[in-house]
């Protein structure tokens, strides 16, 4: 008798704790997912080494499928939120994981004081020039003339330069990267998450369903290594040439790393200990009674 098993085997399921990536095959996020993981493992990181704070958006959906301690912050605002953790625990390494039309539309007020502020803080953008979780209107970043369901004739605006915005508001380092170059990107997020103040990770990550124009091959055909040239991060202005650079030929790399005190660094409140670990047991009867 036979008794050799013909049934085909079955192939395990991938499995993310019980969640999967809702994110369309294909999608920049996945390689950008990969390089945090992997700047996380470099860097050593345990669920509660960090706070991490997602936007809201496709890059948001990370939330699920990252093993860290996070808040979901409310559109626009993930920004605002990363600096209180901050404030609160200053020596706790604060990311935001945030989208282009999340950071820099929604919450572009938020981005402007978060780098003149200079709040140890990093900043990482999944920018698809589009708003992906809403099918594909246009973001902030799209490139003029870029048609989509919000703008059927072609946007009319010039798209918003966020390396040029943050070198001009005071951020001070400040790095690009591509979600299709995994290890250089996965370098460019631990060098931004070591960096003492305002770090911002501006990554082109190719949106494969409503944005067809600026494909993986799209980029691959224009973007170059800072650390392949002469380029000095250190030089404002070498640095600003390298910003207006957003189409024919784009950098990715370092763009610009400095120092100058950070935000938590001026205040007297915090120099002894965190205000996580202050007492706020205060005597206020005096106040009462002025006003009372």
């Amino acid at each position: 008798m036979n008794t050799t098993n013909t049934t085909t085997p079955t192939i395990p399921t991938p499995s993310f704790d019980g969640y999967f990536p809702t994110w369309c095959p294909g999608c920049g996020n996945f390689g950008i997912w990969a390089a945090i993981k992997g700047a996380f493992k470099a860097l050593n990181y345990t669920p509660e080494s960090a706070a991490v704070v997602f936007g809201i958006g496709c890059s948001g959906n990370m939330n699920d499928f990252l093993w860290v301690d996070s808040f979901h912050a409310l559109h626009g605002r993930a920004l605002p939120t990363a600096i209180g953790v901050k404030i609160a625990n200053h020596n706790l390494p604060v990311i935001a994981i945030v989208g282009d039309g999340d950071c820099y539309g929604e919450g572009g007020n938020h981005f402007i004081h978060a780098c003149r502020g200079n709040h140890d803080i990093t900043v990482i953008v999944h920018d698809n020039r589009v708003y992906g979780l809403t099918t594909g209107q246009v973001a902030p970043t799209a490139l003029k003339g870029f048609k989509a369901k919000s703008t059927p004739a072609g946007i009319i605006e010039v798209p918003v330069n966020p390396i040029a915005l943050a070198l001009t508001q005071g951020a001070t380092f400040i790095a690009q990267g591509f979600s299709g170059d995994i290890n250089h990107l996965t370098d460019l997020i631990v060098k931004g998450v070591n960096h003492k103040g305002f770090s911002l990770v501006n990554i082109f990550q190719p949106c494969v369903t409503f944005n067809p124009i600026t494909s993986y091959g799209w980029y691959r055909e224009r973007i170059y290594k800072l650390d392949q040239t002469n380029h000095d991060p250190k030089d404002m202005t070498k640095a600003l040439t390298r910003a207006m650079e957003l189409e024919e030929k784009i950098p990715i790399g370092i763009i610009y790393d400095t120092d100058r005190p950070t935000y938590t660094d001026s205040l007297p409140q915090l120099q002894n200990s965190t205000l996580i670990d202050t007492s706020i047991s205060t005597d206020i009867s005096g106040l009462r009674e002025e006003f009372i």
